[in-house]
């Protein structure tokens, strides 16, 4: 009884007493004294809920400190409120603070708060501290940038636990972007701008790297329906080309039953005049036509089959309505991939990579192990009802949710450090299983639940209740248990089972207990268990058993797994694919023969060669061209119809299978009705003119690609047409051309053979009013934010403002998507910073001069092929041109473009970088898609030092260019990421060990600022660290004649052996060891040496001769080589040995100069016979050798200055030698030289100034 009086809670009364005892207030007087009371504070106990401050209206400070409370209220009359003390509580929630719009600081710490909400309304909030608490989500945080005045903010300090959100990573960048005007965070001064500089960076490098990753993944779609687009026209060719012969089987037919009616009409009047008058030209046509008129029944047959036919075609249109199916349910299935992609990856960008999604692939253990465990579990007996006979995993997506994770492995150390018993710290791990888990099959949110349990985890029990659900989340260790329900819906709203999404998670079922079958599950039921399974009755099998777990923080979600059943069974294209289709079209086929040879079976019939007035009489059985009233010219691959509007009462006109691009000959053809102009190459309707009667048009299969345009020229020249047939165009945009014609066309009745409805043209209508700029629209479509909110979001501004305020007039502006044509009437958006005219119809960027304050402007997915219009958008920093008609990049508007960091062209018909090189501030580029070829493009690049992001994929340059990745990522050092992946260390070592001093065709351009080098007569590049030369193809170099490139880092003569008329040759200054490079045997190869062979350099891979391995053999049996050089430079090369530089091989050389080198001995030219002059001075050379000279028979000039000469002997071969110089030497007297060969027999005495007698060193 005691107990009880303990435990009967307080009354509202004693509590107020308690508060006012302790504040020193009167409780008597309290109505009075209360209204001047502006702090109270309650310690420890006493005050379990917040009750009685509404007397105390002026109350500006209060603390609770040690309380039972749970909840913040009672503070509606509290509205002067400015500092609120609730610590060491037991709150779980913020709330009650609606009122306290004044409040400017707010102390929660020690309670047990989970989300960080409720908050909005306190703009005046300068303080919060949420320290050790239980919040666990970064998102969380999100929430505190709409307090615009926070400076302080505490989630952790030394003296408590922290926050577990606290533990993640890039906790504090998270915080300081998302709250600039922080000052305080955690205790630390943070008010510096360089640690909030260091903050922006990192969060913007890291949205730069997932919108690279999003667009990578938006790209990977496209290819992946482009190849599912060429499946469909593989599928399609067989049932299009079946189609195209019935239909023009049956216009023949329609001709033919026309003359057959004609004919009998004119019966009686023939038999009179006797036979008609034969036109030149056209003698099988009256043949035909006599013969049809022959046989009485002719009509029925005609008719007959013409029935037969349309059943045939109703065959076939039905083939291609069911490969048409299949291809929007294969796109559907991979765009739902790619979503959840892009998810993923959103994901992991917003928790600021504290969720990230592996994809997983053959190769990965936990990929292998996942497929394993979801095939254990499948059991084949338990779908047989349903014509199951498999499964097959397509993907494995793994979760790492590090809060998440944390929570888990806290929740499991609590429980193992709160039993004492120390059971729990023995078993656990026999507690930890594996279990399925898929979404509620009856709720429409299937991607969505998933999604929320990978970012959040499992709902809570009571969370699962009022959703009308058991009270616990549902698992099983096998997957028809957890998925037959899914199965059984879905076969019965759709017929089959189709791909699922699966999550695999790690669960601590710790004790648990079996209920019966059908009993609810009710936590309240069954306290003292962590989950419940159902038990039949029957022995339940370990292997298929459910259970249901009441505590979601013992539920970690490891994987998400992408799966499909394999039916036995199945009569859809889906699962037969090519063989059905094939199968099936032969038999057809067959059938359509059947029907095609069916009497009568039409001739061949000669073409019109003209369109002459006999001709056309011939053709419509007239006698005078004014009768002409139904003319059928199919079949004749025409492509004009010359004079046709002569015809002036010519009402039906069937052109069909004909060769036209357009229809200009058809015009002001007052009575014309109908039209067939179907099976044609039109590729636009410009052309008809004044067809003031026509209500039928037929234009299938054709080439029409701008719906707008071509029914703009309708509704102005065809102003009563009832029916159009448009189908089998390739539109642009095909999902919106209904609707763009009906807008358009309001006289319409008929669309592509369907009954056009009240409400798609009410529709249509509204849709043409809206495709206009003006005022009414600006107002609906624009935002006034200044600011870009502090989001993750990969959206444009004007995309992400106007999806989260609804505030409207002149700073954002989003049209995407509105059937514009033109931009206008945006004159007086001066102010105007973000604008986004996405998927529409514009061609030409306009009527922006006045919008000078624009920072991010899209047109993507539009019709524009030029940039002009944008040079007067100096502060633009973010333009995106993707899917649109641009073939270049024009200089003269980039350069107008300072501030402009992100451009994106992809998808266009750009051939060039040139004018890229002007954007000196681009920090990402996106040009994938385009007809860029060349490397030398690259270098247009190389200015750009900023660049760290580049997107080339899908250019012919990717895969024409050998080495393409490692090239780029040599000549832009500043790259980061390449074509969706990031630029690894590894690469850049490469890049530089293949490219670095490599001499191109691209240098050249880049160096001498030429871009046609077959010009070039000279050469001058030294200095320049070249290492290798790769001039290719040599042809482009056939006018040159003198290369310089002294002071170099050439090894051998490399690729210039290859330029064919070179003469002049200076490589002074270079470390020449040999005209081709020494070749390593494989064996003794590096890595990185078998890389660069397999460069295309030139001279690589050639056979050299070694120090050691010279052939003593004739030196005539080497190849000769650049036999139009004539003077050669080798000084200062550091050369020692001769004989290993192969100048045998320069068999036309007439000048060698060598000098400044470490000779010693001369040797190698024997095959130099052309020789004229050779300079050795400043070398070590000592004596001479008897073969040294023995080819020279022509040389002129010997120079030999600077060397260590003690003797001359061996210069007998010299008999043509004019001079000789040998300054500085070692000879001891002077000698006189005979030529006693010469013709002459003349004496040649060479003097000089010589050391006679100085020693060597």
């Amino acid at each position: 009884m005691i107990q009880s009086k303990k435990q009967k809670p307080q009354s509202d009364e004693e509590v107020v007493k308690k508060l006012c005892m302790v504040n020193g207030v009167s409780y008597e007087k309290i109505a009075h004294e209360g209204i001047n009371i502006s702090s109270l504070e309650i310690f420890f106990s006493g005050f379990p809920r917040m009750v009685g401050l509404s007397f105390f209206p002026r109350l500006c400070h209060l603390t609770i400190v040690g309380q039972n409370i749970k909840q913040i209220e009672g503070l509606e009359c509290c509205p002067l409120l400015c500092e609120l003390w609730v610590v060491e509580c037991h709150l779980t929630k913020i709330s009650g603070l609606e009122n306290c719009l004044q409040l400017e600081k707010l102390y929660l710490y020690d309670n047990k708060i989970t989300e960080i909400n409720n908050l909005e309304m306190q703009i005046n909030l300068q303080v919060l501290w949420l320290n050790n608490n239980c919040i666990t989500e970064i998102q969380e945080l999100t929430m505190l940038a709409h307090l615009p005045n926070l400076r302080e903010l505490a989630l952790q300090d030394h003296t408590s636990t922290p926050n577990p959100v606290c533990l993640l990573c890039n906790y504090a960048t998270h915080v300081l972007y998302h709250m600039p005007g922080l000052q305080y965070l955690d205790t630390y001064e943070v008010s510096g701008t360089k640690v909030k500089e260091v903050a922006e960076a990192t969060v913007m490098k890291k949205m730069m790297y997932y919108n690279m990753r999003v667009r990578t993944a938006h790209r990977d779609l496209a290819e992946i329906k482009l190849s599912l687009t060429e499946k469909k026209k593989i599928l399609l060719q067989i049932p299009e080309e079946s189609i195209r012969t019935i239909n023009y089987t049956l216009k023949n037919l329609e001709r033919d039953l026309s003359n057959v009616q004609v004919g009998r009409k004119k019966s009686t009047c023939t038999k009179d005049d006797g036979p008609p008058h034969r036109v030149e030209g056209l003698t099988d046509r009256d043949d035909q036509t006599t013969d049809l008129n022959l046989d009485p029944n002719m009509e029925q047959k005609i008719l007959n089959k013409m029935d037969a036919l349309r059943e045939r075609l109703a065959v076939w249109t039905k083939r291609t309505d069911e490969i048409e199916a299949l291809h929007e349910k294969e796109v559907a299935q991979v765009e739902n991939s790619m979503d959840y992609t892009v998810q993923f990856l959103l994901m992991g960008l917003e928790s600021v990579g504290n969720i990230r999604l592996e994809e997983g692939c053959s190769t990965d253990s936990w990929f292998t192990l996942c497929c394993d465990l979801l095939l254990s579990r499948f059991s084949h007996s338990d779908y047989k009802a349903h014509g199951i006979t498999g499964i097959k995993t397509n993907r494995v997506i793994r979760i790492q949710n590090s809060a998440l994770r944390l929570r888990f492995e806290e929740k499991l150390h609590a429980l193992i450090m709160g039993d004492e018993s120390g059971i729990v710290a023995q078993n656990y791990r026999r507690r930890l299983e594996y279990l399925f888990y898929v979404p509620d099959p009856e709720k429409n949110s299937e991607k969505e639940e998933i999604l929320d349990v990978l970012e959040g985890g499992f709902k809570t029990a009571k969370q699962y209740e009022a959703l009308g659900r058991e009270g616990a989340i549902p698992l099983s260790n096998s997957l028809s248990v957890i998925d037959q329900p899914r199965v059984e819906y879905s076969l019965l709203k759709a017929g089959k089972g189709g791909h699922r999404q699966i999550i695999i998670s790690k669960v601590y079922v710790g004790n648990s207990m079996p209920i019966q079958e059908g009993e609810p599950v009710d936590r309240n039921r069954y306290p003292t268990v962590f989950s419940v399974y159902p038990h039949s009755g029957l022995e339940c099998s370990l292997r298929q058993r459910q259970w249901f777990m009441f505590d979601n923080e013992l539920v970690l979600p490891e994987y998400v797994v992408f799966f499909e059943y394999i039916f036995y069974k199945c009569n859809t294209l889906q699962i037969l694919g090519l063989k059905k289709v094939y199968d099936t079209s032969s038999n057809d086929i067959i059938l359509d023969k059947d029907v095609l040879n069916m009497e009568p079976v039409s001739k061949p019939q000669p073409r019109l060669l003209n369109l002459s007035d006999k001709i056309l009489l011939q053709v419509a059985q007239a006698n005078v061209l004014s009768q002409i009233t139904i003319l059928n010219l199919h079949g004749n691959r025409l492509n004009k119809l010359k004079d046709i509007s002569r015809l002036m009462a010519l009402r039906h006109l069937t052109i069909s299978f004909n060769d036209f691009t357009r229809l200009d000959d058809i015009g002001h053809m007052l009575n014309l009705e109908f039209l067939d102009a179907s099976y044609n190459r039109l590729e636009t309707l410009e052309g008809l003119r004044g067809l003031g009667k026509l209500k039928q048009l037929d234009v299938r299969w054709n080439m029409l690609t701008k719906a707008r345009e071509d029914s703009a020229v309708l509704r102005e020249h065809t102003p009563v047409l009832l029916k159009l047939d448009s189908r089998h165009n390739p539109w642009k945009r095909p999902d919106s051309v209904r609707m763009t014609i009906l807008g358009r066309l309001p006289t319409l009745t008929h669309l592509d053979d369907v009954l056009v409805t009240d409400e798609e043209t009410v529709e249509a209508d509204q849709l043409a009013a809206e495709s206009q700029i003006n005022q009414a629209c600006v107002l609906a479509h624009s935002r006034t934010n200044s600011e870009r909110p502090r989001s993750l979001s990969l959206l444009s501004t004007a995309q992400l403002l106007c999806l989260l305020t609804q505030e409207t007039w002149s700073l954002i502006l989003n049209l995407d998507s509105q059937r514009i044509s033109k931009v206008t009437n945006l004159n007086n958006l001066v102010n105007l910073r973000w604008a986004s005219f996405n998927d529409n119809d514009i061609s030409e960027v306009e009527g922006l001069d006045s919008c000078q304050k624009l920072e991010e402007l899209s047109f993507n997915n539009n019709s524009i092929s030029t940039l002009s219009g944008l040079s007067k958008l100096h502060c633009l920093n973010k333009l995106s041109l993707d899917g649109n008609q641009l073939s270049s990049l024009d200089a003269s508007v980039l350069e107008q473009l300072p501030n402009l960091s992100f451009l994106s062209v992809e998808n266009n018909y750009i051939s060039s970088l040139h004018g890229i090189q002007r954007v000196r501030s681009l920090l990402e580029l996106y040009i994938g898609n385009n007809q860029i070829s060349t490397s030398r493009d690259i270098y247009y690049l190389k200015g750009l030092s900023n660049l760290i992001i580049l997107d080339l994929y899908g250019n012919p340059l990717v895969e024409r260019l050998e080495n393409y990745r490692i090239y780029v990522v040599f000549h832009l050092s500043s790259l980061k990421a390449l074509d969706g992946v990031a630029v690894e260390g590894n690469e850049c070592k490469d890049a530089k060990d293949m490219f670095e001093g490599r001499l191109t065709v691209d240098m050249v351009a880049e160096k001498l600022g030429l871009s046609n080098p077959t010009d070039l007569p000279y050469l001058n590049l030294q200095s320049c660290s070249i290492r290798r030369v790769d001039l290719t193809p040599a042809e482009l170099f056939c006018n040159l004649r003198s290369v310089n490139l002294n002071h170099n880092n050439l090894t051998s003569f490399s690729g210039l052996i290859y330029l064919p008329n070179v003469k002049h040759l200076c490589l002074n200054y270079n470390q020449i060891e040999s005209i081709l490079p020494k070749r390593k045997t494989r064996a003794h190869l590096t890595n990185r040496q078998i890389l660069h062979n397999k460069v295309r350099s030139s001279g690589y891979g050639q056979q050299g001769q070694s120090k050691g391995n010279r052939d003593p053999g004739p030196i005539g049996s080497l190849e000769p080589l650049m036999g139009s050089l004539e003077v050669l430079h080798l000084s200062h090369n550091g050369i020692s040995n001769m004989a290993n530089l192969q100048l045998s091989r320069l068999t036309n050389l007439k000048a060698l100069f060598l000098q400044g080198n470490e000779i010693t001995q001369v040797e190698g030219l024997e095959g130099l016979h052309q020789l004229r002059e050779l300079v050795l001075d400043k070398n070590r050379i000592k004596t001479f050798a008897e073969n040294s000279f023995i080819a020279q028979t022509v040389l002129l000039e010997l120079h030999l200055t600077e060397n260590r000469i003690r003797e001359l002997n061996h210069l007998d071969p010299l008999i043509e030698l004019r001079k000789l110089f040998l300054g500085t030497n070692k000879l001891q007297v002077f000698f006189n030289i005979k030529y006693s060969n010469h013709p002459s027999t003349a004496v040649l005495t060479v003097g000089a100034s010589l050391n006679q007698s100085q020693d060597e060193p």
